[in-house]
């Protein structure tokens, strides 16, 4: 799973921003501010960075320069001034791309997945019971042949091939899931869709072992619990 260290200092946006890039297939790690980033790109590594132009403490300017000391991956600046000069700054310190807020959720994925792309960094592979799913190509397939999902099923699965093994609960799909008008999933349409991925990828829908229902809890990608 790519790691995106996302360096915000607006909570709001940051937890926005974490849901979307969670939903998408991604580790997010965010620090928020300049001081908070030197300690955390001190202590792990990243696959790409989001930073905020604007830091109560420092600025963008600065913690790329930071980031491309420590650690050679892209960086993509947030920022909510169109000003030129900015963004030809950031550019020049070397940063791969910048987005202006508000920005449109599925551009910026689609900058993050092309910044991955260019630096070789944006194919990572979940395999279980025969399942494969490459997040780089976006290609699902199982037993080798291609499964074709619609963009909520697709969404549904990159969460648990974002946590392979682990217990992911329904409150957790439901926060970071919505239907492709925008509005988020309710408790019975999140149990349809699980139902209909089933269909797609189980060799038998009925006894699943790809995606598992821990009872009471949740899902689980894999694993060998009592409860299917």
């Amino acid at each position: 799973m790519k790691q995106i260290f996302l360096v915000e200092d607006d909570s709001e946006i940051a937890k926005n921003l974490t849901f979307l890039l969670q939903a998408e297939g991604y580790g997010v790690s965010r620090a928020s501010g300049q001081a908070e980033a030197s300690s955390m790109l001190e202590k792990a590594r990243y696959d790409l960075a989001l930073v905020d132009l604007s830091l109560p403490d420092g600025n963008g300017f600065a913690v790329c320069t930071e980031i491309r000391q420590l650690q050679n991956i892209p960086v993509i600046f947030l920022t909510a001034s169109g000003d030129e000069a900015s963004v030809v700054t950031g550019l020049n310190m070397g940063a791969d791309d910048y987005i202006i807020k508000p920005f449109r959720p599925r551009e910026l994925v689609a900058r993050i997945q092309a910044a991955l792309r260019k630096s070789g960094a944006g194919s990572g592979v979940t395999e279980v019971c025969g399942l494969s799913v490459d997040t780089g190509s976006g290609l699902v397939k199982k037993n080798g042949k291609e499964i074709f999902l619609s963009a909520l099923e697709y969404r549904l699965l990159l969460i648990f091939a974002s946590s392979p093994g682990s217990v992911i609960t329904r409150d957790r799909l439901l926060g970071e899931l919505w239907d492709a008008a925008g509005e988020y999933v309710n408790d019975n349409t999140l149990t349809v869709y699980i139902k209909r991925l089933r269909e797609k990828i189980e060799d038998d829908p009925a006894s699943p072992a790809i995606i598992r229902t821990v009872r009471g809890i949740g899902y689980r990608l894999g694993g060998n619990d009592a409860a299917k």
